[in-house]
C-alpha cells in the first residue's frame, strides 16, 4: 500500500512541476471562471485559499504556489474543455453593438447565435443592392448621424446583438425597428401580439445581466405615434383612460393580446405595458412597451420640461439617446426613479441559485449583501399615511421630531448682515449628484430593526434611528484648524430648516455620528438599529458616477479641468451635443429619484392608513433613505464649517444642495477660498465634474434679493431662484 502512495505522490509531484508553466493567462483564468458561473469565493473554498488570492491570480499580480497550483491548473483545464475560447479563424460575427466606452456590463453568457436563415423578416434594410450589414450611423433620410462611439470591449452576446431596445415607427405603411448603432429592421408584424412574438423570436433585443446572479433585461419597444396608428392604438388617451393610466379591457388590442395567449401585468396596457408568455424553463419571454405619445418618458425626467424634444425626435436619434442610457445605466423600466431602484436590485440581486448537496438540485438562496425580504417597520421612520400609524394619531396630526424621523435636505435661509450687503453679488454653487455621492461608502442596514431601550450607548457602526437630545450642540464652540466659527450664521446640521433642536428628536446614525465628530457627548434614550449591515449602494453609486462622468466628458467637461476652464466647458456643454444634455439630466434624475423611491408615499392611491403597493417591495426602506439624506446634509455642513473657518465665508441660503454665498464678483472663482498656490482649500467646496464637487448654478445681485425680500414680506430662500442660462433646468 505504501508503494502505491509513493507512486501517487510522485505523479502529483510531476503534475505540480508541469503546472508551473501550464497555467492559462490571467485574463483566460477569469474568462473560464465566469463562463462556468463560479465566484472567486467558490474557487477559493475548493482550493483552501483566500478569495483575495484568487482575485490576484486572475489579475496577474501573483501566481499560485504548490500544491494549490496543480489543483488550480487541473480546474482550469477542466473548465477549458467545457468552455473553449472562440476560435481565432471563426467566421466574422455581426458588428458589435455601438455603445459608449463607459459600458462595463458583465460578460455575456455563451449562447449559440441564431442562423441568419432563421430570421428572414429581421433582415436589415439597405440603401443599395448587395449591402448585407448596416453601418454604425442612421440610414434614414432626415435623421441626424449618430455620434461616433467606441465599441465596447469584448464579445457581444449574440442573443442581444441588436441592442437593448428599439424604436418602432411606421412610414408609408412599412413598420420599422430602429436599433442602436444605426441598424433598421423590417418588422413584418401587423398586430401587437405579432409584434411581441417577433421581438421574442427574431429581433435579438435585450441586455445581459449586470450581476451573474441577476437576470437579463427584457427588450424594450418604444412606440411612436405612427406605430400606434398602425397597430390600432389611440394616439391620445381619453380622460378616463388617462386617469386609469391604461386601456380598458374591452379595447380591441387588449382582446387581441388575450386571444393570442399573451399575458399582461396587473397594471394593464398603459404607458409602460409589460406583455409576456409563460417562461420556457428558466427563460423569461417578456417584452415591455414604452408608448411615447402616452407620456411614458416624462419630460420632467427624460426630456427638456420647458421645451420637450422627444415627441419630434427622429427614431434614429431617440434610440441613440435611450441606447446610451441603457448601456451606461440600465435598460429603462419606467420613470427614472423606478429605473434607479431597479438598478439597485440588478447590481445587488436578492437571490442566487445554490445546489443542494443532498439532492443535487438547484434551489433559491439569499445573498448576504442584498435586501432580501420585508421586515417590520418602525413607527418613527414611516410617512404619515402608513397603516402602522392607524389609530395612533389624529388624521391631520403633525408629528413632532420626537415622534418622527425628519431627515430631509436643507431648506434654509437667513438675512444678510450689514457687512455681507457690501458685496454686490450672490453666487450659487450646486453639489453634483449630491444624493448619489452621499450613498458612496455608506453602511446601511440589511435586516430588520432591533429595539434598544434604557439609554443605550451610541454605536456609529449600527445603522438605524436614535432618539437623542442634541440641543446642547453649539457650533460656536467647535474649533476647526484652531479657529472657531460664527454659529449664528450657519444652519444647524440637525434639522432641515437649520433651526437648533429644542429637545429629544429622532435622528439617523450619520447625524448622531456627526455630533460626536464635532466633539459633543450624546446620550440616546432609545434606538431602532440594524445588526446586519453592508455597503449596499456602493456598486449603484459607482455605475451612476461612471455614467455621469463619461457623459459629461462627451460634452467636453472632463475631470482634469479646473477653475475657469471648467466653468467655460460647463457653459458650452449642451451646445456640443443636445442628446448628451438629455442624458445628463436623465442620469441625475435616476440618482435622485431612486433614493426617494426607498420611501415612496401613497400619493392618494388608497385611503389614509390603508396598504399601498410600494409597501410590498423589499426595497421599501425608509431607514436607508434617511441615512442617505442625513449623510448628504451633514457632509454639506462639514464643508460649510471648513469654508467658514478657512475664509470667514458664510452661506445665506441653502436649497437641497444649492448654496448661496455673498461675493465681491459674479463668478464662483471670486468667492470660493483658495490657497496661495491657487488650489482649493482642503475640505471646502471645489469646482469640478465629479459627484460631490460643485458647479456654478447662477448669480444675482444683492439688490435683487433685497427687493425680493421686501416684495414677499420677509426672507425668501433664493437658492433655487438664482439660475443662469447655462444652468437652467439643473438641480439634482
Amino acid at each position: 500500500m505504501s508503494t502505491e502512495n509513493e507512486l501517487f505522490s510522485a505523479v502529483d509531484a510531476l503534475l505540480e512541476q508541469v503546472a508551473q508553466d501550464d497555467l492559462p493567462t490571467p485574463a483566460e483564468r477569469k474568462r473560464l471562471r465566469e463562463a462556468a458561473g463560479l465566484s472567486q469565493a467558490q474557487i477559493a473554498t475548493a482550493l483552501d485559499a483566500r478569495r483575495e488570492a484568487v482575485g490576484n491570480w486572475e489579475a496577474g499580480r501573483t501566481e499560485p504556489r504548490p500544491p494549490k497550483r496543480a489543483a488550480y491548473a487541473r480546474l482550469l483545464e477542466g473548465l477549458a474543455a467545457r468552455y473553449p475560447a472562440p476560435a481565432a479563424d471563426a467566421p466574422a460575427a455581426a458588428p458589435a453593438l455601438v455603445v459608449p466606452e463607459a459600458f462595463t456590463g458583465p460578460a455575456p453568457e455563451p449562447t449559440p447565435a441564431v442562423p441568419a436563415a432563421a430570421v428572414p423578416s429581421s433582415r436589415p434594410k439597405t440603401e443599395a443592392a448587395g449591402t448585407t450589414r448596416p453601418s454604425a450611423t442612421s440610414r434614414r433620410p432626415g435623421a441626424k448621424k449618430a455620434a461616433a462611439k467606441k465599441a465596447a470591449a469584448g464579445p457581444v452576446d449574440p442573443r442581444f446583438e441588436n441592442g437593448p431596445l428599439a424604436v418602432i415607427d411606421c412610414e408609408d405603411g412599412q413598420v420599422s425597428a430602429y436599433c442602436v448603432g444605426g441598424l433598421v429592421l423590417d418588422v413584418p408584424a401587423k398586430t401587437i401580439p405579432a409584434l411581441i412574438d417577433w421581438t421574442l423570436t427574431e429581433a435579438r433585443l435585450g441586455q445581459a445581466r449586470l450581476h451573474r446572479n441577476g437576470r437579463d433585461a427584457d427588450p424594450i419597444l418604444v412606440l411612436t405615434a405612427a406605430a400606434l396608428e398602425r397597430f390600432g392604438l389611440p394616439v391620445v388617451l381619453s380622460e378616463e383612460e388617462r386617469h386609469a393610466s391604461r386601456l380598458p379591457e374591452s379595447h380591441k388590442v387588449v382582446k387581441q393580446i388575450t386571444r393570442a395567449g399573451l399575458q399582461m401585468s396587473q397594471r394593464g396596457f398603459g404607458p409602460w405595458a409589460r406583455v409576456y408568455r409563460d417562461p420556457e424553463g428558466s427563460r423569461r419571454r417578456c417584452v415591455q412597451l414604452c408608448i411615447l405619445p402616452w407620456n411614458a418618458l416624462d419630460a420632467r425626467e427624460w426630456d427638456k420640461k420647458d421645451n420637450p424634444q422627444l415627441p419630434t425626435m427622429h427614431p434614429a436619434d431617440l434610440v441613440q439617446y435611450l441606447g446610451l442610457y441603457a448601456a451606461r445605466v440600465i435598460t429603462p423600466r419606467g420613470t427614472t426613479a423606478t429605473t434607479g431602484l431597479e438598478l439597485m436590485t440588478a447590481l445587488r440581486p436578492p437571490t442566487r441559485a445554490e445546489k443542494d448537496p443532498a439532492t443535487g438540485e438547484f434551489k433559491r438562496a439569499f445573498n448576504d449583501d442584498a435586501l432580501t425580504q420585508l421586515y417590520p417597520v418602525v413607527e418613527c421612520e414611516v410617512p404619515d399615511e402608513h397603516p402602522v400609524l392607524k389609530g395612533k394619531f389624529a388624521r391631520h396630526h403633525l408629528r413632532t421630531p420626537a415622534e418622527m424621523l425628519m431627515e430631509e435636505p436643507y431648506d434654509w435661509c437667513r438675512p444678510l448682515t450689514d457687512d455681507e450687503c457690501v458685496n454686490p453679488y450672490l453666487v450659487v454653487v450646486d453639489l453634483n449628484m449630491s444624493f448619489a455621492a452621499a450613498a458612496n461608502g455608506l453602511t446601511v442596514g440589511l435586516n430588520g430593526p432591533t429595539h434598544l431601550t434604557g439609554n443605550p450607548q451610541f454605536d456609529p457602526a449600527l445603522p438605524g434611528s436614535w432618539l437623542v437630545d442634541l440641543s446642547h450642540v453649539d457650533l460656536s464652540r467647535v474649533r476647526i484648524n484652531g479657529r472657531t466659527v460664527d454659529g449664528d450664521r450657519l444652519p444647524s446640521p440637525f434639522t432641515p430648516k437649520g433651526d437648533r433642536p429644542t429637545g429629544p428628536a429622532w435622528y439617523a446614525t450619520p447625524t448622531v455620528a456627526y455630533a460626536v465628530e464635532l466633539g459633543f457627548d450624546v446620550a440616546p434614550i432609545e434606538a431602532y438599529v440594524r445588526t446586519q449591515t453592508g455597503r449596499y449602494l456602493d456598486s449603484w453609486y459607482k455605475r451612476l458616477r461612471d455614467a455621469y462622468v463619461h457623459t459629461m466628458a462627451d460634452m467636453g467637461v472632463t475631470t482634469d479641468l479646473g477653475g475657469q476652464e471648467f466653468l467655460d466647458a460647463m457653459a458650452r456643454r449642451k451646445q456640443v451635443d443636445p442628446t448628451m444634455g438629455l442624458l445628463e439630466n436623465a442620469i441625475k434624475a435616476t440618482a435622485k429619484g431612486a433614493i426617494g423611491k426607498l420611501r415612496q408615499r401613497s400619493r392618494g392611491q388608497v385611503p389614509y392608513y390603508e396598504p399601498y403597493p410600494a409597501l410590498d417591495r423589499w426595497t421599501w426602506r425608509p431607514d436607508i433613505r434617511a441615512a442617505v439624506l442625513a449623510t448628504q446634509r451633514t457632509g454639506l455642513h462639514r464643508k460649510l464649517m471648513k469654508t467658514a473657518a478657512a475664509a470667514d465665508l458664510y452661506p445665506v441660503a441653502i436649497g437641497t444642495d444649492a448654496i448661496v454665498y455673498p461675493s465681491p464678483g459674479p463668478s464662483p472663482l471670486d468667492v470660493l477660498p483658495h490657497t496661495e498656490e491657487g488650489k482649493p482649500v482642503p475640505g471646502t467646496f471645489r469646482l469640478g465634474v465629479s459627484p460631490g464637487m460643485v458647479k456654478w448654478q447662477g448669480t444675482q445681485t444683492v439688490l435683487w434679493a433685497e427687493q425680493l425680500f421686501e416684495e414677499r414680506g420677509g426672507v425668501v430662500n433664493v437658492s433655487n431662484l438664482i439660475k443662469t442660462d447655462q444652468s437652467a433646468g439643473e438641480g439634482e
